[in-house]
């Protein structure tokens, strides 16, 4: 009998959204007046979902007053703060595309992301770190054209912007919204290409707006929710799943802290009574390993998502009881479709939650392919994912050649994610085509190795690359982050944890002990980084 083709569909008698992002607020502030939408725990500034509106509509009037019509693109270059999300409403509400810029950024990508998206006016935070802002945007604006302005948070300038909005009438904002269509682009997101420029995925309100919508619905969010972000807003974890998934549902944006801190975190999950917490898994082992962690009163939270790279089982175990999470979510996506198109379920068992990325989401289509062909494989088998659905972004922002590549005449998108769906629906992902080893003719997939290895009591985090071998093509090569650097773990002590339990062609042949492993802006590790820094 021939297995059932691995192809599923989320099938819903709850329609999407047809709204764009301004018109959903509008609902969210009739509905929610006097209800909290944002609180930033480090200044102390709170926002009903009344006085949220009218913040969002006086940025939207000063955006107006400079100039800027639909379609025009403005950066936001900062950490998380409460402009970020003013600016992020704002822009959707007229119709100005909103691009994002990574906080990390240095002059020559900064300049990149200027004048490959034509940003007009770019709203920046001061300083991050050991970036100047205000330097980086002196050295290189006189080699953007586009760029007119730059709006600084914590700046004369930024007050400026918001005083303008008086010169604007709010029927100027109510014109300019009756223009849109939940179709048109609302934002430009650079994805951590591995190789070459990063490139801008273009998303309309429907995409992100029904995104963040189902993420949220999935959970159980309800006006009762308060969601601890310490997720980057620059990413579609932030912005899209966290603070569309609250407003879409008349729930709360709490900002524990400008970029991640775990004590900060915890703390402002105790102090405001936060029902969800978003992470990546490092950031919930942060956490959990501060020396004080039993001190914080979690009791609050309910459910949180955790995204980004693979959830170890007994991290997910301390997760559900040491922080009352017991409905936490798994969620799997990418930027390029709005981000996520698979995620477990609030009621599913710690097995689907650390051996899955759950199942898809209503109103979206998956199917695992051969990646050679094309052909749809049977349950089980192993081969590309692909997704189409709303979430499928309108395309890379004025690179028709790049788009073709990703998602093809079906409009179905080519995650580059190697996975193997269940016969209950359920997907695993077992690793990216470019990171899968090929070892004398042997297929490896390094998360079997990772989760495996995971089990030895010296190990903290493990990621398994392939490394150039004369003799095999590739070697499997551990790279490991002890549970204590003065004690590394050794080629001989991997050796004998696999002796017998693991084929002796996916046993590493070497072993790297690293402080820590190198990250995209999504919480993935590079592994390309590790092959390039660590092989032989």
């Amino acid at each position: 009998m021939t297995a059932r083709p691995s192809y599923a569909h989320g099938t819903s008698t709850h329609p999407l959204l047809g709204d764009t992002i301004g018109a959903n607020l509008d609902r969210a502030v009739a509905a929610h007046p006097g209800r909290e939408a944002l609180v930033d725990v480090p200044s102390g500034r709170r926002w009903t979902y009344a006085e949220f509106g009218a913040a969002v509509d006086e940025v939207a009037r000063g955006l107006l007053a400079k100039g800027l019509v639909k379609g025009d693109r403005v950066g936001i270059w900062a950490v998380n703060c409460p402009e970020w999300v003013l600016v992020q409403y704002a822009t959707a509400r007229i119709g100005v595309i909103m691009v994002n810029v990574n906080p990390a950024y240095r002059a020559h990508e900064v300049e990149y992301v200027l004048r490959q998206s034509g940003i007009s006016l770019l709203v920046a935070s001061l300083a991050h770190r050991s970036s100047d802002y205000r330097a980086i945007v002196e050295e290189v604006r006189g080699r953007c054209p586009a760029l007119r302005e730059t709006v600084y948070i914590g700046d004369p300038s930024w007050d400026a912007l918001t005083a303008g909005a008086a010169a604007v009438p709010p029927e100027r904002t109510a014109a300019a919204a009756a223009e849109l269509s939940c179709d048109d682009p609302v934002n430009i997101q650079y994805t951590s290409g591995t190789t070459g420029f990063p490139k801008g995925a273009t998303l309309s309100h429907h995409n992100i707006l029904n995104n963040g919508y189902w993420v949220g619905r999935t959970i159980g969010y309800t006006e009762e929710d308060r969601i601890c972000l310490p997720v980057p807003f620059y990413h579609c974890f932030g912005m899209v799943m966290g603070n569309l998934g609250a407003t879409s549902h008349g729930a709360c944006i709490v900002i524990p802290a400008p970029s991640f801190d775990p004590a900060a975190t915890l703390e402002a999950v105790r102090r405001e009574r936060c029902t969800s917490l978003y992470g990546v898994p490092t950031m919930f082992i942060a956490e959990l390993d501060l020396p004080d962690f039993a001190s914080y009163d979690l009791s609050s939270l309910r459910t949180g998502i955790m995204a980004g790279s693979p959830c170890p089982v007994e991290v997910m175990k301390r997760v559900v009881s040491e922080m009352h999470m017991a409905e936490v979510s798994i969620c799997y996506g990418m930027t390029e479709t709005s981000p996520v198109s698979l995620q477990t379920r609030i009621d599913d068992d710690l097995e689907h939650r650390t051996g899955t990325v759950g199942r898809v989401l209503p109103h979206i289509e998956v199917k695992v392919v051969d990646p050679a062909t094309g052909v749809t494989v049977g349950r089980g088998a192993t081969g590309e994912l692909r997704t189409r659905g709303y979430g499928v972004m309108l395309g890379y922002w004025d690179e028709p050649g790049r788009t073709a590549e990703a998602v093809d005449p079906g409009r179905w998108m080519h995650t580059g994610d190697l996975a193997v769906m269940r016969e209950d629906g359920y997907v695993e992902i077992v690793g990216r085509i470019k990171d899968m080893i090929i070892r004398g003719g042997e297929n490896i997939y390094p998360r079997e190795i990772e989760e495996f290895l995971h089990g030895h009591p010296k190990i903290a985090d493990i990621q398994v690359v392939g490394v150039p071998n004369e003799r095999y093509g590739e070697a499997v090569l551990a790279c490991v982050i002890p549970r204590d650097p003065a004690d590394p773990l050794t080629l001989e002590e991997v050796r004998a944890y696999c002796a017998g339990r693991l084929a002796h062609y996916k046993v590493p042949s070497e072993v790297a002990n690293l402080d820590s492993f190198p990250m995209t802006v999504s919480g993935k590790v590079r592994k390309v980084e590790l092959r390039e820094n660590h092989g032989a």
